[in-house]
């Protein structure tokens, strides 16, 4: 699922690629992927061309040289971009595709359907609306600690809440909370200020490494959690075991669940009951 540092990525691919091209055509294969009706967003943006834009969580806003006039994309389950030029086949599963006037498109990709573009006039109110807060990286330890104060469900279900820690998924959680050293059923409301900061500092590493390498897991540092989940080559090599074990301690990973979330965390650096 495309989280934080896949959304950042798209982001920089847009601005690299889309902006100041006058649009000219928008086709879209299913309605039902629109937030704002087709002929509107069709009527809205023809003529118009993108000009920046801004991410908050895993949201992607797209601003376009006509006044309160924003493009907002939601990746949804599996969803990415693809700018390609019209003389090359239409992307598979490009069932949004964006037709510049200079022979260039954008194609919004949505295998599983569960994607989303519309328009909207005003970002602060739309985040407002929908409940979302401050982007992860943005937080400081004084948002946290405002934010996890009231807080009396257990800390990796208040880190996947998007108006805390707006961008944060499952397995970016779960590498916080090993980071941090603090076990993900403790509740939020009992972290100390030491573990408040260093959450907050996790939020920074965890994040930043997942942009700068592009989410490709395979390449974060060997001292991370989510080599255990073995969703790309381990760094470990041909020990198949390896990835099941505490990156600091060796101590074997635990697999719960948290809130309906699998959840890994190692039971030895991040004891429930351990003073930070």
């Amino acid at each position: 699922m495309p989280e934080l540092p896949e959304v950042e990525g798209y982001r920089h691919y847009l601005e690299a690629t889309c902006l100041h091209q006058p649009i000219e055509n928008i086709d879209v294969e299913d309605t039902k992927l629109l937030t704002t009706d087709y002929a509107t967003l069709l009527e809205t943006l023809r003529g118009a061309s993108f000009t920046g834009t801004r991410r908050v969580g895993k949201n992607l806003f797209v601003f376009t040289d006509q006044p309160g006039v924003t493009v907002r994309m939601h990746f949804g389950m599996s969803g990415s971009l693809e700018y390609y030029h019209s003389s090359i086949d239409r992307p598979r599963h490009a069932r949004i595709v964006f037709y510049f006037r200079g022979g260039f498109n954008l194609g919004f990709v949505c295998p599983r359907k569960f994607e989303r573009v519309g328009l909207v006039e005003d970002v602060e109110k739309f985040l407002k609306k929908k409940k979302i807060g401050k982007d992860a990286l943005e937080l400081t330890v004084e948002d946290l600690t405002v934010a996890l104060a009231n807080r009396k469900s257990v800390i990796k279900s208040t880190l996947l809440d998007q108006s805390v820690a707006a961008g944060v998924g499952n397995w970016i959680a779960d590498e916080l909370l090993f980071q941090a050293k603090i076990h993900p059923e403790k509740r939020a409301n009992e972290l100390t200020p030491e573990e408040i900061t260093a959450l907050r500092d996790a939020i920074q590493l965890v994040l930043l490494t997942a942009i700068e390498k592009e989410a490709h897991y395979a390449y974060f540092p060997e001292s991370f959690l989510i080599h255990s989940r073995a969703w790309d080559a381990s760094p470990y090599g041909d020990d198949t075991e390896q990835h099941l074990l505490c990156p600091r301690d060796g101590t074997p990973i635990e697999i719960i669940r948290v809130g309906g979330r699998t959840t890994y965390f190692c039971p030895e650096c991040q004891k429930l009951s351990s003073e930070f």
